[in-house]
Order: structure tokens, then sequence, then C-alpha cells
């Protein structure tokens, strides 16, 4: 059913619906107002419990303020449903409207957590999911010109911006989960003060806890705020322990808990993805050797890309009488399924945090406190007769919020997108939270080297085509290259592959030599980034293959299915957006030595800046842009056959790893290609060092023959053509 025929539909009902509802609508209906069926007896089951909701006695306040203001703040703690209960009643605000001003789009930090909302929602509403009710993820849509509330990620809003700057079909837009402050959030609720502005007839909620509301309220100004109450609170207990021991005494005391027979199930907050996997693999070896009489524990893992995440696992594990051990990382409170019943939670009050360094240009990992808001979001996912095991002093946690992303990440992607905003009209970005002026620094003059900026700071024609791409700055502008290099179908892998998780297993104990021998396989001589090329081709020519089981396949291999299938579809939508902004696809010819000097040209288009030389023979790699010296990652190609083939002078990397002082994914490039690519701007810009002697040295031999030659070709001509010049335009047209 359309958009229109719900509208005739909300005619027809009028009446019947606003002797009910200060919207005009009932909850003890026979038809669906937004389907025009019948109820199903489900419906009224979860109609109950819906109204049980610490959200549903602020609902006739929050219809009233939605209704006399463009925007409304709601907070609260965990666990209210107002994530579920206030997108459906924006839904009914805007039937009753029939839709004239659009429909509900409800934002989300997590994409699991937009999947599992849509669902759930789309069940209360008695409604299809993918019709009435939809979500949009990274690589995954289901929603329909039917759809009236779609619950999307914050970076797909964003990017639905670029083509829908005042988000022109929504009149309701809800920014929930407010206070995790991701970069996407944040940037989404400065450019929503603009589009305020502009349509008057927009309505925008934000959700969030009551940590944030101070200076939400002083980036918006007097705005209503409608605080949501929760009765019961578990028992907090705190311990006087030294942080850097939180993952044995997180252990150990999930072991006396067991022992003492307490009933209920736990959930462990742990400091990262690699704590919980390390967690897992301890419980399920030690569980079988508990006393006789004690229930199994069993673990069990939410993080997607790890074994155990599975939602069918939890259903599993809820059949048997074991005690069910929930390990979480930071930043997962928010993918916690609010169906399972927890009596007491483990927090360990730390989480290891990737911290970007715009001089070093690389993340490095710290280990920090969590902020008092985090702290209270995890002790109200435990039951009210549970217990909040807090493993650090009470007065130890040193901030209220949590601490903004944008003040730790590499801000290049989000400055380049802010530009094509301008661009569209939008203006500048009212922050929330200012970015480092070094890291804007950084980003723009990385843009610049990108050619993304013309003179005047604006975008340039690259730029716009570059923001259309949806990957890393530097990755789009390797891609645009490799349509003037006729390497397109392999540069289209290599994104792939690196956006998606890391394909490769890494099997602890006696099973990690086998790993590399089956891995090794894979091997490209040229470099890791060909070795990519490789694995994916070869899991695209076994899914051909219909007498194979291309699951078995990769396990054989050691190799991640799932994350090949990831990089098979990004892989598909990068082809997709190529096609849409007109960019020509060249044909595979992976293995030639034209296509593999091509491959490494277009790298360099983009990973310029990411150049390092092994300065010794041993492979102590200075890095050009801030002669770091750094090692190649054991898990690099080269790191596995060194001993045979000896290590590469020169070398391109994707990514350098400043805690373990490592570059990983790496290729050979040749001094004169790099020569050839590089900007000489960015070039002349480098720090002094050997390796920049020896490309300066190349650059005068090179300009010495040119003009050589020139001086022979024009030696008649009264034309006198600069030298320099010269060597200027014959740098890469893409540029």
């Amino acid at each position: 059913m359309s958009i229109e025929s719900i509208s005739i539909e909300a005619d027809i009902f009028s009446e019947s619906w606003e002797e009910s509802s200060s919207f005009g609508f009932g909850d003890d209906l026979e038809l669906n107002q937004f389907d025009g069926l019948p109820f199903s007896s489900r419906y009224y089951e979860l109609l109950e419990k819906r109204k049980a909701l610490p959200v549903w006695k602020v609902r006739s306040k929050f219809e009233d303020a939605l209704e006399n203001n463009q925007l409304v703040i709601v907070s609260g703690v965990a666990q209210t449903g107002s994530s579920t209960q206030i997108p459906q009643w924006c839904a009914e605000f805007c039937l009753s409207a029939q839709f004239q001003h659009g429909v509900v789009v409800c934002t989300q930090t997590n994409k699991r957590q937009a999947v599992d909302l849509a669902l759930h929602v789309a069940d209360e509403m008695d409604v299809n999911i993918g019709h009435e009710v939809g979500y949009t993820i990274p690589l995954e849509t289901r929603s329909s010109s039917d759809t009236v509330l779609r619950y999307c990620t914050d970076d797909m809003l964003l990017r639905e911006m670029m083509s829908d700057p005042f988000l022109e079909q929504y009149g309701v837009i809800i920014i929930d989960q407010a206070h995790e402050r991701t970069v996407s959030t944040d940037i989404l609720l400065g450019l929503l003060k603009n589009v305020l502005l502009q349509r008057p007839e927009l309505k925008v909620v934000v959700l969030t806890m009551s940590a944030v509301v101070d200076r939400l309220l002083g980036h918006y100004g007097s705005v209503p705020l409608i605080k949501l109450e929760i009765s019961g609170s578990p028992e907090v207990v705190y311990t006087k322990m030294n942080n850097k021991d939180y993952f044995y005494l997180a252990l150990a005391l999930l072991q006396e808990i067991h022992l003492t027979k307490e009933i209920g199930n736990v959930i462990v907050f742990l400091a990262s993805e690699e704590d919980v996997c390390r967690a897992w693999s301890i419980i399920q070896s030690e569980s079988p050797r508990l006393e006789e009489g004690l229930d199994q524990i069993t673990p069990i893992v939410l993080c997607p890309s790890q074994q155990g995440s599975s939602p069918l696992l939890i259903e599993q594990a809820g059949t048997t009488n074991s005690k069910r051990v929930f390990l979480l990382a930071p930043k997962q409170e928010a993918v916690w399924l609010a169906g399972q019943s927890v009596n007491f939670v483990i927090d360990t009050g730390v989480q290891k945090k990737m911290i970007y360094n715009p001089r070093a240009r690389a993340f490095s990992e710290v280990l920090q406190p969590i902020s008092q808001c985090q702290a209270d979001v995890r002790k109200h996912l435990c039951s009210s007769a549970g217990k909040c095991f807090r493993l650090y002093p009470e007065a130890s946690l040193p901030t209220a919020e949590i601490y903004p992303q944008i003040l730790d990440c590499n801000i290049t992607p989000t400055v380049l997108y802010l530009k094509r905003m301008e661009i569209a009209g939008l203006g500048q970005c009212h922050f929330m939270e200012r970015p480092d002026p070094e890291g804007l620094m950084q980003a723009l003059e990385e843009l610049d080297y990108l050619a993304a900026l013309d003179d005047d700071g604006n975008l340039s024609e690259i730029g716009i085509i570059m923001s259309e791409i949806p990957l890393d700055p530097q990755m789009a502008k390797a891609l645009l290259a490799s349509c003037e290099f006729d390497c397109v179908s392999e540069m289209l892998t290599i994104a792939a592959m690196l956006s998606a998780p890391s394909c490769f297993l890494q099997p602890a104990g006696s099973m990690t030599q086998e790993a590399f021998k089956c891995q090794r396989k894979f091997q490209h001589p040229e470099g890791d980034h060909f070795t990519l090329i490789n694995i994916y081709n070869a899991f695209k020519q076994k899914q051909k293959d219909q007498y194979l089981n291309v699951k078995t396949w990769c396990q054989d291999y050691f190799l991640d299915h799932s994350a090949l299938n990831i990089a098979d579809t990004i892989r598909s939508e990068l082809t997709s957006t190529l096609n849409r902004i007109e960019l020509p696809i060249s044909e595979p010819a992976f293995g030639t030595k034209t296509n593999t000097k091509d491959i490494k040209r277009a790298l360099l288009a983009g990973f310029f800046m990411q150049i390092a030389r092994d300065v010794d023979g041993s492979g102590n790699y200075l890095i050009l842009t801030n002669n770091h010296v750094a090692q190649l990652h054991p898990f690099s190609g080269y790191g596995v056959q060194s001993h045979k083939l000896g290590l590469p002078e020169w070398v391109v990397f994707n990514e350098y790893a400043l805690a373990e002082n490592s570059l990983r994914t790496v290729s050979e490039i040749s001094p004169q290609v790099f020569n050839e690519m590089a900007p000489m701007y960015f070039f002349y810009n480098l720090p002094p060092s050997e390796s920049k002697d020896i490309l300066q040295d190349m650059l005068d031999s090179e300009e010495s023959r040119r003009c050589t030659k020139k001086e022979t070709t024009n030696r008649n001509s009264d034309t006198d053509i600069s030298c320099a010049a010269g060597t200027q335009t014959d740098k890469c047209l893409i540029q």
C-alpha cells in the first residue's frame, strides 16, 4: 500500500480516530491505520507490554510538545522504550497530516541496532518489514515507497543529504543515542540547525541521556525537554582495584558469582573486542572443568564479526540450564537485546580507544576510563533486583559525558563531506564540539594534496567526484586514477577488500603455522594489495563451482567467509557508484606486467603520502612524511617470504599502526613511479632525509634529461619553454 492510499484510509476513518487520541488515533481500532488491515491478536498482546514501558507515561506530553515545537529533546536512561515508541508516535503524527511534510526517519549509531529496532517496531505496529517500516544500513536497504517509518544509521542519513540537503522527504527526523557523540551524529546535529531554519514545518526529536542535555540546550537554545524516569535500580557494588588487572578480575568475579550458585545471567563489559574473544576462549575451555553440581557457563559474544554472535546462538543458549554470560565490548550497550533478562553486570570501567595522531597520520590504541554516562547505561541493563559490580572506585570516572569522537578521529573524510554540503547550500556546520585545529589543518592539507580543493579552498571537480564515492578520500582518489590507468576492476577489488573486515583468520596455538601455510598460497610477489586480489578472485571462482562448499573452502584456507561476502557486496556497491557517475570500468587484466604497473600507479595517486623506504636493508622502514622508522607487520606477505626473496626497498602501505609501530598491507613500488605520481608541492614539503635526497637526485636527473630533449627538439623554435614548467605539466592528468 502506498503513502497515497494510506492517506485515503486516513480520511475514511478520521472520525473514529479523532475520538480516541490527541493525534486522532486510537489503540483499540479493529483496522490498522497504516495498512488498512485488521489488527492481529499479537498486536494487542504487544500493546499491553508497550503501555507498561516508562516512556508511555509521557506520551501526551510528548505529543503536545511535538505539535507545538520544531525541536524536542527527550532524555532518560536505557530500557525506557523511547527508541521504539517515540518513532511510532511520530509516524502517527505524520499520518495525521496525510504525510504532507514527509515521513519519519530515526537514526542509530549501530547498524545492528537499526535492524533490530525496525524488526521490533514492525512487529508492534503489525505491519510488514520493508513496507510500512523499513531500514537502511551500509550495504543493505529494506524499504519501499510504502515506508512511513525508517530506521537508518547516522552515516547513511548523512550520505542521503548529499542528494537531498534539506531532507525534504521527511516530516520528522529522530536523532537517537545523541549521547554516543559519534562523528556522524554530531555533524547531523550541527547541519540540522540550518535545515530547521529553511524548513519551518520540519520536526526534529533528539533522544539522549541526561549527561548531554545541557550541551544540547546550549546548542539549540530554549526547546522543550522531556525527562523519562525509570522505577527501581540495581544495587551498585564498587571495588578498589587496579585498572591494569581488569581482565582477570572480571573473570574471577564471574567465577565467584557462579560458584555461589547465584541465579541469573551475566553481562561482562570488557575493554575491547580482542578482550572479548580472549575471554570467550578462556570460559569455553574452563567451563567443563567446573565442580559437579554446577551448571555450565555458556559464553555468548555479541560482536558481529566474532564467533558466537548470531541471534540463533542466544536462542539455543536459552533452552539449556546453563548460565549465560554475555561478553560485550565498549559501544555495544546499544546492541544489547532488550528481551534478555540479566541479574548481574560486571563493568570493568575501561575501554581501549583508537585515537588519531595527525602528525604521525596514524591511530594509536589507548586504555581509558569510560564516562559516567556509559556507566549509567550499563547499570540499567541489569534488572532492578540484580547487582552491578563496578571494578573501580566510585569517584574514578573522569567525565560525565562520552568524549566526542570528532576530537579523536581522522576528520579528512568529514571535511570532504562538509565541503560538499557547502556546495549544496547548507553553509557552515554548527559543531557542538569543534574539531582539533591541528587535525582540521591536516585534513585540509591532505585534501589539497589529493587535488580535491581548488585555489580558493573549495571543492574541485575531482573533489566533487571523490565525495560521491563512499570510501576514504585517499582510496577514492586511487579508484578515480584507476579509470585513467585502465585497472578499475583490480582497484575495485582492492578497495572492497580493504574496506571489509580482514579476511584472514588467525587461530591461536598450534594452528597458527598451519594458517600461515595455507594463506601463503595466495601471496603475490608484488605485495599484499595483489595478494588480496588473488584471494578475492579465488573466492569468486570457487563460488561458480556448484560441487564445492565455499564455506568449507574458506575454513580449509583459514579465510573468513563472511568478510569475503562483505567485500563482494562492497565491490558491487562501488561498481554501481562508478556506473551512476558515468566513470569507465575497464576489463580485468590482472597478471600482466602492464596491469601490475598501472595498479601501482593508481595506488600511488591516492597513497603517495604513505611511502616508506628500507634504510638499512634489514626491514627498518623510514616513513617519508614524518621520518618515523617502522617495521612490516608480521602478517605481511613480505614478512613471510623475506628470507627467500629479500625485502623491497621502497613500499606503499595502507595503514601505519602506531601502537605496534608496523606497516600494514604493503606493496613494492619504484621511486621513479612515486616521483611521477606525487604532486611536487607535496614532495617539497617532505621533511629532510636521505630518502628525500635520493628522490631529488632522480628528479634532477629526469629534469636534465627532459631539458636536453626539449632543447634538441626546439632548437629552431623562437618559443622559450621553461624546463620546470615542463616537469609540472607532465604530471598525471587525474591530479
